[in-house]
């Protein structure tokens, strides 16, 4: 009787999967005198914990058993025509109700999208660098990556066209970033937006435009999304809002206006989960619609945030030596430094000893070519914290680098 090898008895495509650099150094921090610049965590002192508390007993006051049933595979109507109302006005369009469908947080979303999207060996157009997790999860569908350059100003269109034209086979879609890019902080310009949108199009390949942080800006003004544009094409955007309420209630949304593509979606997430979580809906749809404390808590989540990122700056200005540069995020949670010389991988060695880490720049190339950025979140941590992790990660660089 013969039987399977160990490798032999899952799918193929599980030799494809790559643990997460981010997830596993959840564990290394789990060490309370470790300062990580690692996670992409929110700030857990700025969730809105009484308040919550507070929302979960009117909703089972209002709700009841119904708030704990199955519901909708596209999610409860409320949670929806909120989200429409909010784009809508970020928008400066209309967007209906049933263009939403609630995903169980937008890393669902991104799986959704592979899955409908995606054969063995198909190609998906990615920034260079772009975010680990979209990667993780095309990942899963066995894609291959073709990489468009970036600058200060994200995404250059010249080179998306290049990457278009010569293209073979054609690839499935487009993922970008546009606002407060992780794992760079850059943020795609604005007389770069509809030209990115208009390309597409004129190529007929769908934008998937992933917009966590589109909410957390720092200063300027907000920029036209993706999805503001009338067009031709398909886009699929997504939102969270674990980045403005809390990340544990997995609480976010893919929109788009094509039908097929919604069609699509709805099925791929019967399949997964039926439906998101009912009472994480109910709970999330109720905080926001208290209009003036929402308004009032995401201000003091940009606000702490600038001031984080602030600190972030001006220690590393202080301590960092030459060959360390650094860019000014306008938003979101991160930014983003490039060690001439140095592979950050090998750093991160030396300065987890030394009590501090950050996500090495490598895994955020699909290509695990560029060995010499690293991304570091400042959401996280306390201003003094901060102080305390730059100054250290700074000395561990010195010493790896033989630096006096």
């Amino acid at each position: 009787m013969s039987t399977l090898s160990k490798a032999a008895k899952f799918a193929e495509r599980t030799s494809h999967l790559r643990a997460s650099t981010i997830r596993e150094m959840l564990k290394v921090t789990q060490q309370p005198d470790v300062i990580s610049f690692g996670g992409g965590l929110p700030a857990p002192e700025l969730f809105p914990i009484d308040a919550i508390a507070e929302c979960t007993r009117e909703v089972m006051d209002e709700y009841g058993a119904q708030a704990l049933q199955y519901s909708v595979t596209e999610g409860i109507p409320e949670m929806r025509e909120w989200v429409a109302r909010r784009l809508t006005m970020r928008f400066n369009r209309s967007i209906d109700a049933d263009a939403v469908v609630m995903v169980n947080g937008s890393q669902q979303g991104l799986d959704l999208i592979g899955k409908i999207y995606l054969d063995p060996g198909d190609h998906v157009v990615l920034e260079h660098p772009s975010y680990l997790g979209a990667i993780q999860a095309f990942d899963a569908y066995q894609a291959r990556y073709l990489t468009v350059e970036t600058d200060e100003d994200g995404m250059i269109p010249a080179s998306l066209e290049r990457v278009l034209a010569s293209a073979d086979p054609f690839p499935k879609f487009v993922y970008l970033i546009p606002n407060f890019q992780n794992p760079t902080g850059r943020t795609l310009a604005a007389e770069r937006r509809e030209e990115i949108v208009r390309i597409c199009e004129r190529y007929d390949i769908a934008i998937v435009e992933d917009d966590p942080y589109g909410e957390l800006r720092f200063e300027g003004d907000h920029l036209p999304s993706l999805s503001s544009y009338a067009t031709t094409g398909t886009i699929v955007y997504l939102g969270t809002g674990s980045k403005v309420m809390a990340p544990g209630l997995r609480v976010a949304w893919v929109v788009c206006d094509d039908e097929d593509v919604r069609e699509k979606l709805v099925l791929a997430k019967q399949g997964a989960d039926l439906h998101s979580g009912s009472l994480s809906q109910y709970l999330f749809h109720r905080f926001v619609s208290r209009t003036a404390q929402f308004a009032s808590h995401l201000s003091e989540i940009v606000a702490t945030y600038r001031k984080r990122r602030d600190v972030m700056l001006e220690s590393l200005a202080e301590h960092m030596p030459g060959i360390v540069s650094f860019n000014r995020p306008a938003g979101g949670m991160f930014l983003w430094a490039t060690v001439r010389g140095i592979d950050t991988a090998e750093l991160l060695k030396v300065s987890a000893e030394q009590k501090v880490v950050f996500v090495p720049g490598v895994s955020f190339y699909p290509t695990r070519d560029v060995h010499d950025g690293m991304r570091l979140n400042f959401s996280n941590s306390s201003e003094e914290k901060t102080r305390v992790g730059i100054e250290r990660l700074a000395h561990a660089l010195r010493q790896y680098a033989n630096l006096a």
